[in-house]
């Protein structure tokens, strides 16, 4: 069993075009992600899931100089970017992580993992299906070639091709499907970078946890936002996955 993350990463973001370059103590919000999901234990590969347009030429560079594999097709399309991923890399277990979560915590991917490969779930979450518990921007989806590589065949709506996992999680009677949560609701925060505010909270965090101990945890975090309601309050009106609806 071959466990490849595959994550999504493109410059054009609407609402915050270029956000997984911006800086951080020297590091881009991509480079900072990679090296968390690297600490994933039960990760066996990276591979980086970008778009054929010209303006994405620097992520297939970023990949090359640091000897990432990376895969490029259409940008409305992200469920045929993962399948070519997931095949490029012969993985039998996806875990879908995307770009604009640089914050995200191994040990939650991990777990992820080690619920999938001891149950018989098709596709597993912290997530999805709603509601969740864990806060925006600690997202994990684990799921088998399998469900993908029926969803890349069948999925037609083009909320389907672009959200990846649709066809799969809003279908509880095709596949077989698992939210885990965390041990209370903590989904009032935000950690997901989307909007100038989402920076300059996610900026101070890296900044001074990631200094002290680049293997900073959620809860970690938690408790150093908590002390600092002026950072935290930056972003909480702002309103997750608005873009689910649209199609």
């Amino acid at each position: 069993m071959k466990v490849v993350a595959i994550i999504q990463a493109r410059l054009n973001s609407t609402r915050l075009h270029g956000k997984i370059l911006l800086e951080v103590n020297g590091k881009s919000m991509l480079e900072i992600l990679i090296e968390r999901v690297k600490k994933a234990k039960k990760i066996n590969e990276i591979i980086i899931a970008t778009t054929e347009n010209n303006d994405d030429d620097i992520i297939e560079d970023f990949c090359e100089k640091r000897k990432i594999k990376c895969v490029r097709g259409s940008e409305e399309d992200v469920l045929g970017r993962y399948f070519l991923a997931a095949k490029l890399t012969n993985a039998t277990i996806i875990v879908r992580i995307t770009s604009d979560n640089p914050l995200i915590d191994p040990i939650i991917i991990d777990q992820a993992i080690t619920i999938f490969n001891e149950n018989e779930y098709d596709f597993v979450s912290n997530y999805v299906p709603p509601p969740r518990t864990y806060p925006d921007g600690m997202a994990v989806e684990v799921f088998s070639f399998q469900a993908l590589n029926e969803a890349n065949d069948k999925a037609k709506k083009p909320s389907e091709r672009e959200h990846v996992t649709f066809f799969i999680w809003k279908q509880p009677e095709k596949f077989f499907i698992h939210r885990f949560d965390y041990v209370k609701n903590i989904s009032k925060y935000r950690f997901t970078l989307d909007y100038p505010e989402d920076y300059e909270v996610i900026k101070p965090i890296i900044a001074e946890l990631y200094s002290k101990n680049p293997d900073f945890k959620l809860e970690d975090i938690i408790n150093w936002i908590d002390k600092r309601p002026q950072i935290k309050k930056l972003n909480m009106n702002i309103k997750s996955n608005t873009g689910w609806n649209i199609h």
